[in-house]
Formats: C-alpha cells, sequence, structure tokens
C-alpha cells in the first residue's frame, strides 16, 4: 500500500513539472512572438515624423487618464469621508 502512495505523489510532482514546463514555453512563444511583431511594425513605421506623432498621442492619452483616475480616487475618498489633508 505504502509503494502506491509513493508513486501517486511522484506523479503530482511530474504534474507540476509539465505545468511549469508548459508555461516556459508558452512564455517563451509570446516572447518570440512580440518581437517579431515589434521588429516588424518597426519596418513598417519607416517615417519618424508618423511615429512621434503616434507617441505623443499615447502620452496625451496617459497623462489624461491618470489624471481621471486621480480625480476618481480622491472623488470616491472624499465621498466616504476620508481625510486626504497632508499632515
Amino acid at each position: 500500500m505504502r509503494a502506491c502512495v509513493m508513486a501517486g505523489n511522484a506523479l503530482v510532482d511530474w504534474v507540476l513539472v509539465v505545468f511549469v514546463l508548459f508555461k516556459g514555453a508558452v512564455f517563451a512563444a509570446g516572447m518570440y512572438f512580440a518581437i517579431k511583431w515589434h521588429f516588424d511594425r518597426e519596418k513598417q513605421w519607416a517615417d519618424r515624423g508618423a511615429l512621434l506623432r503616434m507617441g505623443a498621442k499615447f502620452a496625451v492619452a496617459f497623462v489624461l487618464l491618470l489624471v481621471a483616475v486621480l480625480a476618481l480616487t480622491f472623488g470616491v475618498a472624499r465621498a466616504l469621508g476620508m481625510d486626504l489633508s497632508l499632515p
């Protein structure tokens, strides 16, 4: 009976190893395709002006979203009666 229990535990250990290897393979494939996509995209966008305009649009959108999230957070905190004043 003890041999069956040990065999069962060994099987569970191998399942973990297989899952970790599968996860590593998925991450490696994802990294490969992400790098390939960015490399191909860079070849497409040879125009520096368009690239700078797009970067500026993303930066402005990020800052606006950041301000909106901060305003929402402080609004909810004040509505809940939290004291947000500095010491």
